[in-house]
């Protein structure tokens, strides 16, 4: 790995594009480096891991409207869309909309967190998307797609390790939108000039504010990364065509690391892999096993061992949880986010509150995707006793592991310290979650099919979900031909929205 230092030029100084950061991404994306083979297996494992999840909120109102709006894009030859008949093809831009949506929707696959936060299985859907549709034409193969996958994850963990976004006030999809560029690229095999243009662009178009993740979430959180991916395909599409876009993007005397970001006088370091090193970033990430914000995984397992020492809850005086300052101030107490505390809340605030996810997670020993959410259990009176009386605070020291280099120190936990109204306490801390590569149970390819299939069961029959399953472990040998069938079909009789309706624009 190299570190590169970013920085604002005037525009009286000279920056040649071969020193510019978007050219070195495009470089990383244009050459076809060997694949790693544990970097490859955990592609397929995420593939898995996004299907899953995606089906599991197939019926959920976000994902059935994206669902709805592809719809009303029908292409021969097209893409496929999560739910739908492998033969019924949307443009590649609208079944990324689609597939991103019900991906992110339940908030509960993959993650890697450092300088900033990130979910980079968001770049598969449009690259799967673009794979499906142009790979016949282009003799793409099952090795493309997942170099293209790597491509994408390689790019957004490593600008994630180098550039805080949450410290401006920016959403996190400013680093998803040129990933998914870069790996769409790299998918294609497209030259170093082209996918240079269209990083640049997807980089211009997808800096957003922190706003759809602060107060009342809303259904935004679910679209914002599908939206980024239509925007990559977009820009992809635009560069492929030789039209040019804003330069440098990072480095200009207006670009965003000069605006948007640390200002004229910035610096950041962001490291990326030697040309044609194997990419290996995949590796970085972690799956997560509840459906929660991932800085709650570690926290979710902490209560249910917790639980145990405990006879009654209603005796607790105080929790107090210590942790990073990203988990306070993010979903804890430091948000200073009423809504976090509010029974009524949207289910997309209460996964961006731990202490109602410890509460829950304390009270019932277990995690639903569906059931820790529901407004039932949200409103249950002993909930929102045991609720109001989590607090968080920042502790030095897991801020420090938190943004530690050092992977077998890294954490995303925390301490808990519960205080009864005997006067009596009990504490106990974990420091990454039982699913992490480091936890207690590390997932494996065994545990992403047992999470798919636990997931499905209710809305994939059992020869498809082999079906699928057969076909993604085999993505290593498939052309394009196969590519059609990296999809989840549902039964119509199972399946809200399958066809076009009028009630919008589309």
């Amino acid at each position: 790995m190299k570190q590169h230092t970013l920085r604002v030029y005037r525009s009286k100084e000279a920056l040649p594009k071969s020193g510019q950061f978007a050219w070195k991404l495009a470089e990383l994306a244009s050459v076809r480096a060997r694949i790693d083979s544990a970097a490859q297996d955990m592609a397929i494992n995420r593939i898995i891991d996004n299907a899953a999840v995606a089906l599991a909120a197939i019926n959920r109102g976000p994902v059935a409207n994206a669902r709805s709006q592809a719809l009303a894009h029908p292409r021969e030859g097209g893409a496929q869309v999560f739910g739908l008949d492998n033969a019924q093809g949307c443009d590649a831009e609208w079944a990324a909309w689609a597939n991103g949506t019900a991906v992110r929707e339940l908030d509960m696959h993959d993650t890697f967190l450092a300088a900033d936060y990130s979910h980079p299985g968001d770049n598969i859907p449009p690259i799967l998307a673009v794979a499906q549709q142009c790979g016949a034409r282009r003799s793409l193969t099952g090795q493309d797609l997942i170099r293209g996958i790597l491509t994408g994850y390689e790019v957004q963990i490593n600008l994630v390790k180098g550039i805080c976004l949450h410290k401006h006030k920016k959403d996190h999809i400013a680093h998803l939108c040129p990933a998914q560029a870069a790996g769409i690229g790299a998918l294609l095999g497209l030259d170093a000039e082209t996918i240079y243009q269209a990083i640049q662009q997807a980089v211009h178009v997808s800096f957003t504010t922190r706003q759809s993740r602060k107060g009342e979430i809303s259904s935004w959180k679910a679209y914002a990364p599908a939206h980024a991916g239509k925007l990559a395909v977009e820009a992809v599409d635009r560069a492929m065509r030789g039209e040019k876009s804003p330069s440098p993007i990072y480095e200009g005397e207006d670009s965003v690391l000069a605006y948007m970001l640390g200002g004229p006088e910035s610096r950041y370091e962001v490291p990326l892999p030697e040309p044609g090193e194997p990419l290996r970033a995949i590796l970085d990430s972690y799956t997560k096993e509840h459906s929660a914000e991932y800085q709650s995984q570690a926290l979710i397992d902490l209560a249910f061992r917790m639980r145990g020492k405990i006879k009654d809850l209603g005796a607790i005086e105080s929790i107090l949880i210590h942790t990073s300052h990203h988990t306070h101030y993010v979903i804890g107490t430091g948000a200073n986010d009423p809504q976090k505390m509010d029974p009524k809340a949207s289910r997309e605030t209460l996964d961006h509150s731990i202490m109602y996810i410890f509460a829950v997670a304390l009270e019932d020993g277990c995690w639903h995707h569906v059931d820790s959410y529901t407004p039932e259990r949200a409103a249950r009176p002993s909930t929102v006793a045991l609720w109001h009386k989590v607090s968080t605070c920042e502790d030095p020291e897991w801020t420090r592991r938190y943004h530690s280099a050092d992977p077998k120190e890294k954490a995303f936990g925390g301490r808990v310290e519960i205080r009864f109204k005997s006067g009596e306490t009990l504490a106990d801390e974990m420091a990454v979650a039982n699913a992490h590569s480091l936890g207690a149970r590390p997932f494996r390819r065994a545990d992403y099919i047992r999470k798919f299939e636990m997931l499905t069961e209710d809305v994939v029959h059992a020869d498809e979900r082999r079906r699928f399953l057969d076909q993604v472990q085999s993505l290593p040998e498939l052309d394009a031909r196969d590519f059609a069938e990296l999809n989840v079909q549902v039964s119509q009789d199972l399946l809200r929205c399958h066809e076009r309706d009028q009630r919008g624009i589309f």
